[in-house]
């Protein structure tokens, strides 16, 4: 007598098969040129940031708690002529409130738009309370 094994079904992670590792490795690699994370701003900010950290949250919301040495922008606030002030070749990093947001992708795709380069900051403030950072309070000084 033969028993049959019953294959189990594919799950929602497997149905769909996962990429030879090449093409993760590029998609992986080429992810790192989009975004960082709070540890590495945290880290840079530290040592004397060679970027400028916008937070593209209102200003009642940068007012309640941001990161440390942020310059408050709101997305929609983004322009050429609010730009002017900082280099062409100045990096800059966005965030927002956190994964649920998308503000940091929106300001990030502004800042592109004008041609400056730009990352996003994975994680945001809710990232950066996480890992046990603080925050600074008050308004965006002009």
């Amino acid at each position: 007598m033969t028993i049959a094994l019953k294959t189990p079904a594919k799950s929602a992670v497997t149905a769909i098969e996962a990429a030879p590792s090449a093409l993760a490795r590029d998609h992986f690699a080429a992810q790192f040129a989009f975004e960082t994370d709070c540890w590495d701003v945290h880290d840079a900010l530290s040592k004397g940031a060679d970027f400028v950290l916008l937070d593209v949250r209102s200003p009642s919301q940068f007012a309640k708690g941001h990161v440390p040495g942020a310059i408050n922008l709101p997305h929609g606030k983004i322009i050429g002529s609010k730009m002017a002030k900082w280099p062409e070749e100045t990096v800059f990093v966005t965030y927002c409130a956190g994964p649920h947001c998308n503000g940091a992708a929106r300001g990030a795709l502004r800042l592109a738009d004008l041609g400056r380069p730009v990352k996003l900051m994975a994680g945001g403030i809710t990232g950066w309370i996480d890992e046990g950072f603080e925050l600074e309070t008050g308004e965006a000084a002009e």
